[in-house]
């Protein structure tokens, strides 16, 4: 079982950055894949970006690639989207994700999930 709850969502302008933070316990966070969706009103789930158990891969929507960035600190069984040029159309519900590298970076599915946390852009 892994227990994730995330944190850092909140208004912000166009143009503007946020760092999204999820902590996890409960199974060794360092030996599972992670990764964020998000899900705006009337809209399906969608993924964001994956990361490996080691860090060594990532993978990112088209949407996002360029402007965020998915990291991890197994130490501290946390993992980070940091934010940058938020748009409008980023708005949503983000949530934090843990399971198979594959299934999460192709968007199909997480064995475990956040509560999420709210992420406004304003124009």
């Amino acid at each position: 079982q892994v227990q994730l709850v995330e944190s850092g969502g909140g208004l912000v302008q166009a143009g503007g950055s946020l760092r999204l933070s999820c902590a996890a316990s409960g199974r060794t966070f360092g030996s599972i894949s992670m990764g964020w969706f998000r899900q705006a009103p009337e809209k399906e789930r969608e993924f964001v970006a994956a990361i490996s158990a080691n860090g060594g891969f990532t993978g990112y929507a088209e949407s996002v690639k360029g402007r965020f960035i998915i990291s991890r600190d197994n130490a501290k069984s946390s993992l980070y989207l940091q934010m940058n040029s938020l748009k409008p159309e980023d708005t949503a519900l983000y949530y934090c994700a843990a399971g198979p590298y594959g299934s999460i970076v192709s968007g199909r599915s997480a064995d475990y999930w956040g509560q999420g946390t709210q992420v406004t852009v304003s124009s």
